[in-house]
């Protein structure tokens, strides 16, 4: 079986040109850093709403299972400031929920992440249980598209733990396209971080640090086929 993941880190030429990402080793060492500055915003936690159903019905039906139809957890979003940091800040945005807003550089150093990227989802979940009380695990979606029950495994994980307080990180590669229809493209590789959902489950909330858009929405299936050949830390 593949490893998890590969490295994953922004190309500059990715930043540049089409917002891609790379495996493997980085660019080049003099490569210069992403131009825009790390940004902070903070969620509030909106609860869950469960007294308006959708057209299948979930939400009378998570609402009969005792289950939230949407959660919003609080985090404190920063952009990437360089081309291989996409998994400390990604892991960052997660422990910022859970009152552990340390420095990227400090979260970096503790993932072991070089030019070359961040190894593996096993490093985000070690750093992750390291940092606040060992409730993460590793998933992993070993083959080119999530199965239907992949699928399934992924909103029952990402619902567990934002229920909790607890973001999801995730390692993606591809192109996904979000709900407002802006592409979302890293070919080689690249963290990012599940915030909230909707819907039951149906929608879910990123936040991505190397994205113009910052956060956005995106289907339960494109996130789960984005990850697929990947995992993540839930």
């Amino acid at each position: 079986m593949k490893p998890i993941i590969h490295r994953s880190g922004l190309s500059v030429a990715g930043l540049l040109v089409a917002g891609g990402c790379i495996a493997g080793p980085a660019v080049a060492a003099q490569a210069a850093p992403v131009t825009t500055a790390p940004v902070a915003s903070v969620h509030t936690d909106k609860g869950g709403r469960a007294d308006q159903a959708d057209k299948g019905g979930r939400h009378d039906k998570d609402r009969r299972a005792g289950r939230r139809a949407e959660r919003m957890v609080g985090i404190e979003y920063q952009a990437q400031p360089n081309f291989y940091y996409c998994g400390p800040a990604a892991t960052r945005i997660a422990l910022s929920a859970q009152g552990k807003a340390l420095p990227q550089d400090e979260v970096a150093k503790m993932l072991g992440t070089t030019e070359a990227g961040t190894d593996s989802a096993l490093d985000t979940t070690r750093v992750l249980n390291e940092l606040t009380g060992g409730r993460y695990r590793t998933t992993e979606i070993p083959g080119p598209a999530a199965k239907p029950e992949e699928v399934d495994r992924l909103r029952a994980d990402v619902i567990a733990a934002l229920d909790e307080g607890r973001p999801v990180v995730a390692n993606v590669k591809g192109t996904a396209v979000d709900t407002d229809g802006h592409p979302q493209s890293y070919e080689g590789g690249h963290y990012l971080t599940l915030v909230g959902y909707r819907d039951g489950g149906d929608l879910i909330r990123i936040a991505d640090p190397a994205s113009p858009e910052g956060e956005y929405w995106m289907t339960l299936e494109k996130v789960a086929n984005w990850i697929a050949e990947r995992g993540y830390s839930s």
